[in-house]
């Protein structure tokens, strides 16, 4: 065996690796279920928070960044009637794992109308809203979206 054969082994052994463990971290490393006891689900209300009734909770997070956040669940009571809709809902991508939450379909939905995107709660972490999707049956879904609040900023801020 020449050591050029040993090199290119090595090196592509490196690849796979890596590419494993950026995978790895991306799907798995950073993201963990929440308790549902522990999630507070609200709605934007005449400038208000206002608690929702909801079901059948299932949401992750990851501590990595603040818009990692998910959840699936049922809303069980109707919205107040001076809830704040979501101007431009953007859906963010989850890991695979977490199947409940089908970004590109809840996407889909919003565009043609067929649920409603509604804010949850603005800057629950700086330039980060909570978005809430209903569907007319009580489906719902929630995404943290980054906002467009804050003006451009340069380089060195």
């Amino acid at each position: 065996m020449n050591w050029g054969k040993v090199a290119v082994l090595a090196i592509l052994g490196s690849a796979v690796a890596v590419g494993g463990g950026v995978w790895y971290a991306q799907e798995y490393a950073y993201y963990d279920r929440i308790d549902p006891a522990d999630v507070t689900l609200e709605v934007t209300a005449g400038g208000q928070q206002v608690a929702l009734a909801v079901a059948d909770i299932q949401a992750i997070d990851a501590g990595s960044a603040p818009h990692r956040w998910r959840a699936c669940f049922r809303v069980t009571e109707a919205l107040p009637g001076d809830a704040e809709p979501y101007a431009d809902p953007t859906p963010l991508y989850g890991p695979g794992w977490f199947d409940c939450f089908d970004a590109e379909q809840i996407g889909h939905d919003l565009e043609s109308g067929a649920a409603t995107a509604w804010l949850g709660q603005s800057e629950i972490a700086p330039d980060v809203d909570r978005v809430i999707a209903v569907y007319p049956d009580g489906r719902a879904y929630g995404w943290h979206q980054i906002n467009d609040k804050t003006p451009e900023r340069g380089v060195m801020d």
